[in-house]
């Protein structure tokens, strides 16, 4: 395993980083913080958003 990068695992990982996104903002709305938890939505989205790029870009390739 020493050719793991961060974006790898990050990719290999990314749908459970997704849910613990996902958790942190439903905790932080359940606070009454909506800001902090459309903040971290937000990072989700962008980070769904790159990896549905990347795999459509992946599909033009193959």
């Amino acid at each position: 395993m020493a050719d793991e990068t961060v974006g790898s695992l990050a990719e290999l990982y990314l749908g459970n980083i997704l849910y613990a996104i996902e958790l942190a903002a439903l905790s932080l709305t359940e606070q009454g913080k909506a800001d902090a938890a459309a903040y971290y939505r937000g990072i989700g989205r962008k980070l769904a958003e790159a990896h549905g790029r990347a795999k459509a870009g992946d599909e033009t390739q193959a």
